[in-house]
C-alpha cells in the first residue's frame, strides 16, 4: 500500500512539474525554447545586449539536452525558471528600456502607465504559441522605432563587413588648411571616396579621385545633408569629425536612441506635437485611417547647450496666448535685464518694459527704487505686447515645472542658422501660424484670418483649447525616415554620452 501511495504521489508530482514547465517536456527543450534562445541571441537588433540574458549559455545547455544529456527534474525546473527570467527581462528591456530615464534626465516626467506586465505577457504568448509575434508587438508601437530598428540592421551589416569596416581603421589625413574646398588637391580624397561608397553616398562605380572635386564633392554634400551639416561640399572641422565616426560607433548611437525611444510617449494620442531638440525641428502629427500623417514641420530654436538647455519632458498644451506679455524670469532679469537697464536706461522704453507689483499695480517708469525693488523680489518686470516682444506675437502654453513654452520671435533671421541653440530654454518656432492652425483644428471658428488678427492686435488674449494637445520635447540624435534615409545629429547636450556611460556602468546583469 505504501509503495502504491508513493508511486501515485510521484506521478502527481511529475504531472505538476510537467504542467508548470513552459520550455521543456520530458527533459528535452520544446520548439518554443529554441525560439526563445534565438530571440535572445538577436537582441542586438534592438540595441540590446544578448549577454544580459545569457543567450549563449542557454543555447549551450539546450544543445546538450538535445544531444542526449539528462538532468534531474529539479534541475530542469530550475532551468525552465531561468529561461523564463531571461525572457521576462528581455521583454521588460525591450518595452520599457534598460535605464530609468531619471538617471540621465533630472526631473524626467513620463510615467509608465500602459499596464504592460512582462511576466503575464510572456506566459500568455507561450501558451498561445505566438512567442515571436508577441515579441514584435512588445516593442514600442511607433514608426520612429521600427524605422530606427531597420537603420540598426543596415549599420550592423556595414560594421560587420571587414572590407568596409576597416576603412575607418585609420583616420583621414589632415586637411590642407582650416577647410577643404572643391577643386583642391588632398591626399585623403581616395580614402574619403571609399568611405562615401561604403555609406551609400557615392555610387560604387565612381572613379577614385586624386583631387577633391567632381562626384566626390556631391557625395560629401549628400553625407552632410543627413548628418546635420550645411550641404555645401566644404569639409571643415565639423564635417571631418562626422566622417571619422565609424559604422560601429553609429551602431552604438542608434542603440542609444532606440533605448531613449522606449521611454518617450510618441504618437500615443490622436494628435501630437513633437520637438526634436538635436535636430532643431518641430513636427505635428495626426492619426488618419490607422496611419500617422505629418501635418506640419518647422525649424525651432532651443536652449543654449552651455547653460540654458531645454529639458526633455511631455505635457499637454492647454492655452494659446495671442499678443502675449513676456514676464521676464527672475534669473534673466537679475543676470541680464537689470545690468543693461543700468547701463542704458533708454532700453526700458525702447523695449516696452514695465514693472508689476505684487498687488497687480503696473509701474511704467524706470527708477533706481524700482530696480532695487525688482532685485529684492518685491517687483517683477515684463515686456508689453508689440513688435519687439521677446515672445513675438503668440505663445503656446503647456504648463510644466520648468516654465517652458513654444513661442514666436522678433528675430526670425536666426532660423537660417544650421545650429540653433540660442534661447534661455523656451522653444521659438519658425511658422507660428501653421502651428496655431494645427493646434486649433478642433476649433474651426479660429481660421487663419482670425489667428493673424489676434496675433497683431496688441492686446493680450488667452484662448483655452477645447482638447488638450500632447507636446513631447524629445531628444533623438538619429532619425530614420519612412523612405529609409537615416539622419544623424550632433549630441549637443551630451545626453547620448550620459546614457552611454550609464549603460556601461551597469554592465552585463546576472539572471
Amino acid at each position: 500500500m505504501l509503495v502504491l501511495l508513493f508511486a501515485c504521489s510521484c506521478a502527481v508530482l511529475a504531472a505538476e512539474v510537467s504542467e508548470s514547465l513552459l520550455w521543456f517536456e520530458g527533459g528535452r527543450p520544446k520548439v518554443v525554447a529554441w525560439q526563445a534562445v534565438d530571440i535572445l541571441q538577436e537582441a542586438a537588433a534592438d540595441g540590446l545586449a544578448a549577454d544580459d540574458y545569457d543567450a549563449a549559455g542557454l543555447r549551450n545547455i539546450l544543445t546538450a539536452l538535445e544531444g542526449g544529456v539528462s538532468l534531474p527534474e529539479a534541475d530542469i525546473l530550475a532551468l525552465d525558471a531561468t529561461v523564463t527570467r531571461a525572457m521576462r527581462r528581455y521583454l521588460a528591456d525591450l518595452h520599457f528600456g534598460r535605464i530609468d530615464p531619471r538617471e540621465v534626465h533630472n526631473g524626467f516626467r513620463v510615467p509608465r502607465t500602459n499596464g504592460f506586465d512582462p511576466a503575464a505577457y510572456l506566459r500568455t504568448a507561450v501558451l498561445a504559441g505566438r512567442l515571436r509575434a508577441a515579441v514584435v508587438e512588445a516593442a514600442p508601437a511607433q514608426p520612429f522605432y521600427s524605422g530606427l530598428r531597420r537603420a540598426m540592421g543596415r549599420y550592423r551589416e556595414l560594421a560587420s563587413d571587414p572590407l568596409r569596416a576597416r576603412l575607418w581603421d585609420r583616420p583621414l589625413p589632415s586637411l590642407p588648411g582650416r577647410k577643404l574646398e572643391p577643386g583642391h588637391a588632398w591626399s585623403g580624397s581616395e580614402m574619403l571616396a571609399r568611405r562615401l561608397v561604403a555609406l551609400g553616398d557615392l555610387p560604387a562605380t565612381t572613379p577614385l579621385p586624386q583631387r577633391y572635386d567632381g562626384a566626390v564633392v556631391q557625395g560629401v554634400k549628400a553625407f552632410q545633408a543627413h548628418h546635420g551639416l550645411v550641404p555645401d561640399g566644404v569639409i571643415g572641422r565639423d564635417s571631418l569629425a562626422q566622417l571619422e565616426v565609424s559604422p560601429a560607433l553609429r551602431v552604438r548611437q542608434i542603440g542609444l536612441n532606440l533605448e531613449r525611444l522606449r521611454w518617450t510617449p510618441l504618437l500615443q494620442a490622436r494628435r501630437m506635437i513633437v520637438v526634436n531638440v538635436p535636430e532643431f525641428v518641430l513636427r505635428a502629427y495626426a492619426w488618419r485611417d490607422g496611419a500617422v500623417e505629418e501635418k506640419a514641420q518647422m525649424k525651432v530654436i532651443v536652449g543654449k547647450a552651455l547653460d540654458t538647455r531645454t529639458p526633455i519632458f511631455s505635457e499637454d498644451m492647454r492655452f494659446i496666448e495671442f499678443s502675449p506679455f513676456w514676464n521676464v524670469p527672475p534669473s534673466i532679469a537679475q543676470a541680464e535685464t537689470v545690468p543693461k537697464l543700468k547701463r542704458e536706461p533708454a532700453y526700458f522704453d525702447e523695449q516696452g518694459f514695465e514693472f508689476v507689483a505684487g498687488d497687480g499695480r503696473v509701474l511704467k517708469n524706470l527708477s533706481n527704487d524700482n530696480l532695487d525693488a525688482l532685485q529684492r523680489g518685491q517687483l517683477r518686470i515684463r515686456q508689453r505686447p508689440g513688435p519687439k516682444n521677446a515672445l513675438g506675437d503668440i505663445k503656446f502654453v503647456f504648463p510644466n515645472n520648468d516654465n517652458i513654452y513654444l513661442h514666436h520671435t522678433p528675430a526670425p533671421q536666426l532660423f537660417a542658422r544650421p545650429r540653433r541653440d540660442f534661447s534661455h530654454g523656451c522653444i521659438r518656432v519658425e511658422a507660428p501660424v501653421a502651428l496655431a492652425k494645427f493646434v486649433l483644428d478642433a476649433q474651426p471658428e479660429w481660421d487663419e484670418a482670425r489667428i493673424r488678427e489676434a496675433m497683431v492686435k496688441g492686446t493680450s488674449t488667452t484662448l483655452r483649447l477645447r482638447e488638450p494637445l500632447p507636446v513631447v520635447i524629445a531628444y533623438s540624435t538619429v532619425v530614420a525616415k519612412a523612405d529609409g534615409r537615416v539622419f544623424f545629429f550632433p549630441d549637443i547636450y551630451g545626453h547620448d554620452a550620459l546614457l552611454d556611460e550609464a549603460l556601461k556602468k551597469r554592465g552585463p546583469r546576472k539572471l
